[in-house]
């Protein structure tokens, strides 16, 4: 029954903010990293930097042509790379 009533008040304050009536405790949000720009800068191809980033090809070539966003620890791990360039270096290293 803990879980129903912990469920129902998380719904009931979910209406709350919907509504109006009560602010966000916490927003999270990450800029769209440029993956192209990211990549040029580094001198890397798309293979190279596929493989440092543990994804595809197919994956790097949709964010370059912004048909899909990085999300979720890829967003975080692109913009440490933006902000730390040799970040990627102990990335690739791996």
């Amino acid at each position: 029954m803990f879980i129903f009533n912990e469920l129902k008040s998380s719904l009931e304050e979910v209406v709350e903010i919907h509504q109006g009536r009560q602010k966000t405790a916490r927003v999270t949000r990450y800029d769209i990293a440029d993956v192209k720009a990211i990549r040029d800068g580094l001198n890397v191809s798309q293979m190279e930097f596929a493989k440092a980033l543990g994804t595809s090809v197919d994956t790097i070539k949709s964010w370059e042509s912004r048909r899909r966003n990085p999300t979720g620890l890829a967003a975080k791990v692109l913009s440490m790379i933006e902000e730390n360039p040799s970040f990627y270096n102990a990335l690739s290293a791996h």
